[in-house]
This record gives C-alpha cells, structure tokens and sequence, in this order.
C-alpha cells in the first residue's frame, strides 16, 4: 500500500517556516487533501487546533470516506504568554489504509499522550512515538510505501524507519505475511 504522512505548516502559520529551504507560502489545505486522496491508499494529516483550522478542515475531511478525526494530547506543550488556556492538543486527521490490526503489541485509542519535541531544529517536529501510533491507526504493515509530504527535520521518516524495525522477521520474508502474522 502507499502512505502518505502530511505535517504540513499549520493553517495561518506558515510565517514560521519563511527561513526553510522548502518555505512556499500558506499550504492550499483543499489541494493537498486532494492529493493525498488521489495519490495514496490511507494517510495521515496533523492540523492545529484552533476554530480556524478546524472550521476549513471539517467541510474537506467530511468528504473522505474512511477518514477519522483523532488527538495527539500533549502532556507538556509550550505555554506561551497571554493565553490562559493552553493549545495542548492536536487534531490528527486519519484514513486508514486497511483496517488496523488488534494485536498483543499494543492497545489501540482515537488519541495519544505524548510531549511535544524541543531543540529539533524546527518548530514542530514530531515526537517518535505520536509517529508510530499514527502507522498504527493507519493500518500500515512494514511492507508498505510510505512518503513523507512535508520532511522538515526528517523525524517522520526516521520514525518509519523504528517502526518497520520493532517487526520481528526480517522484511523479505515478512512481505507475505500480515503484522499479526509478523
């Protein structure tokens, strides 16, 4: 299967990234959930929190068939001044590719727990753990494709990679089996 993983900048945020090589202006949200529909078989969207965001967002992910509005809960975020009622979440937007495997490895819940990332050289990189439940609620094998949209400081790639490698067999032969088979 093909997966996408889009952690693009969030909506009204892009000002942020100006310095990164990669630095394109604001992200045409509408574009690029129409891409991941046309291109992948399931993928994965992280968004902001604010009624902004979620009031462009929902019109678009009510059209995908499949796709689930999930959490990342952050037990430390970044406090910042002025504003009373920290932004410690986020939305993560799923479709997953195949119907994710119950399995002895770990359970499986709509969110996660996990702190944010410091000093990774980019405003909002991923923590590892956020990355590898994202795989799982997406249904992903070891085998599959995945392309990561907007690589940054590269976490989500090196995050496939520890994941596909907390499979016991050797990919090769695990190609035809199932995870829970692996």
């Amino acid at each position: 299967m093909r997966l996408g993983y889009a952690d693009p900048p969030y909506i009204g945020c892009a000002h942020l990234y100006k310095d990164h090589p990669d630095y394109a202006g604001e992200v045409d949200h509408a574009a690029l959930i129409g891409r991941l529909e046309s291109e992948f078989d399931g993928w994965v969207l992280h968004a902001s929190a604010t009624p902004t965001s979620m009031a462009i967002l929902a019109p678009l992910v009510a059209k995908v068939e499949g796709a689930r509005w999930m959490s990342w809960v952050k037990g430390f975020a970044a406090f910042k001044r002025n504003v009373p009622v920290a932004y410690a979440w986020e939305p993560v937007i799923i479709k997953p590719a195949r119907k994710p495997v119950v399995s002895k490895r770990l359970t499986m819940r709509d969110w996660i727990q996990e702190s944010i990332t410091l000093k990774r050289g980019l405003t909002g990189a991923k923590p590892e753990a956020v990355c590898h439940w994202a795989f799982e609620c997406l249904g992903a094998w070891p085998t599959d494709d995945l392309s990561d949209l907007f690589p940054g400081t590269g976490a989500v790639t090196e995050a496939w990679r520890t994941w596909r490698g907390k499979f016991d067999l050797p990919l090769a032969v695990a190609a035809d089996l199932s995870p829970e088979e692996a």
